[in-house]
């Protein structure tokens, strides 16, 4: 028994050292793979991603930046990070994915990811973009992305595609002025409308609406006695809008205000035949009651050839409204960038329709005051010219009635006398400096 024990053990001691021989044999081709564990870390962190694990594939992807900021997969894993913040959603999600996407561009300004960086932070915020008539921050976050993605990489394969979100932010932010517009304009508010539509149509020519735009503006300088300033916006509806519904009857207006009819434009022409080719998608009757539930905007009518607008809007694009009747000055936009850019008159001080200084009264009280006998008996311009020994009171009041004695005043009789601060007022009235 003892001799067969012995047998046994040596029997097993030897299978024991020989499995650890050939296990060691077998671990020889792990080391060839140890050699790339970024790329292990990469690739385990892509398919984690790819199955919607965002945040088990993110974790992995940090460890590979901190562990191996040498790799020559550090610009991929950052730019994957961001892409599954993107591919996540919701504020967060996309909130989380532009800053990524930002520090990329920021680490890595000259890889050709930096263009794809720069679009995926436009279509971010256009994603998250709302209706005309709400929150307008994203859309002109999205738009100031798309403009600097065309003006940085011109000559990108994703420039089209590029252009064509900016043309439906575009779309939506101009609709919102529109409608305001449209609110005022029928409202009878021709200055706060005017104000709008100016801005409206010189900074989104591809708006959809924007020959109805400026049809308001051409009514509304022609019922302001405006005829050339009218002319004008009848004149950009023929040239710019060559196909509109409106062409016609902006002919028959310019031949009313003795204007000639300019020509189409040869671009304009073949934009507006090119979107009367286009396919549409319009939501169906079943849809549309389902439409107030959704927050995104409706883009179908946005252009889809043509130029957008690149040009970013001043912070001091001041408009300057001052449609008076009978006056000089017309309304115009200070900070537009269209064509459009001599509708502002300037009125010099003293001519016809001038307003007055901001320390002077307006001018009806003031013309109704110059009317009225001056209180000291004198000429109103030297009426503040009171001796130095003399009360206010005594040169700034008479009796009406000459036969009135001044004592009456004073038993009651007859008129109070008015208090100093009261015909010091009066003063001012008549000779306001």
């Amino acid at each position: 028994m003892k001799r067969n024990f012995r047998l046994l053990s040596v029997v097993l001691l030897a299978s024991l050292l020989l499995a650890g021989c050939f296990g060691k044999k077998k671990s020889q081709p792990v080391a060839g793979t140890s050699a790339e564990p970024d790329k292990v870390l990469f690739e385990r962190a892509t398919a984690d991603i790819k199955k919607g694990h965002y945040g088990v594939g993110r974790l992995t992807l940090q460890t590979l930046i901190n562990t191996y900021p040498d790799s020559e997969y550090l610009a991929k894993a950052k730019l994957a990070i961001a892409d599954s913040y993107s591919k996540e959603g919701g504020t967060a999600g996309l909130t989380q994915a532009v800053a990524e996407y930002k520090d990329f561009i920021t680490f890595f300004p000259f890889l050709d990811e930096a263009a794809y960086a720069q679009m995926q932070v436009g279509k971010a915020h256009y994603r998250r973009m709302e209706k005309p008539d709400r929150d307008r921050t994203e859309g002109r976050l999205a738009e100031e992305e798309f403009q600097t993605f065309l003006q940085k990489y011109p000559n990108s394969p994703l420039a089209p595609q590029a252009e064509q979100w900016l043309r439906e932010v575009q779309e939506v932010l101009a609709e919102g002025d529109y409608r305001i517009a449209h609110f005022y304009y029928v409202k009878g508010s021709k200055r706060a409308a005017a104000a709008r539509l100016l801005d409206l149509t010189n900074r989104y020519p591809l708006y959809s609406q924007a020959d109805r735009a400026l049809w308001m503006l051409g009514n509304i300088f022609e019922s302001s006695e405006k005829g050339d300033l009218a002319a004008r916006y009848y004149s950009r509806i023929v040239t710019d809008y060559p196909l509109s519904d409106l062409a016609g009857d902006a002919k028959g207006r310019l031949t009313k205000l003795g204007v000639p009819i300019p020509q189409p434009n040869t671009e304009a022409l073949a934009r507006m035949q090119h979107e009367r080719e286009v396919e549409r998608k319009h939501r169906g009757l079943l849809r549309r009651p389902l439409g107030i539930l959704r927050s995104a905007p409706d883009v179908s009518t946005a252009a889809t050839a043509g130029k957008p607008n690149l040009n970013q809007p001043s912070d001091a694009s001041a408009t300057l409204e001052t449609l008076k009747p009978g006056g000089q000055t017309t309304v115009g936009s200070a900070g537009s960038t269209g064509g459009n850019t001599t509708v502002i008159e300037t009125v010099k001080p003293g001519s016809p329709g001038a307003a007055p200084p901001n320390n002077n009264p307006p001018p009806e009280s003031t013309s109704a005051a110059a009317n009225q006998p001056s209180a000291a008996g004198t000429d109103p311009s030297k009426a503040d010219a009171t001796p130095p020994g003399a009360k206010p009171e005594e040169d700034a009041a008479k009796p009406a009635d000459p036969d009135k004695k001044p004592d009456q005043d004073k038993k009651g009789n007859g008129k109070k006398k008015e208090s100093s601060s009261k015909k010091k007022k009066g003063l001012r009235k008549i000779v306001p400096w």
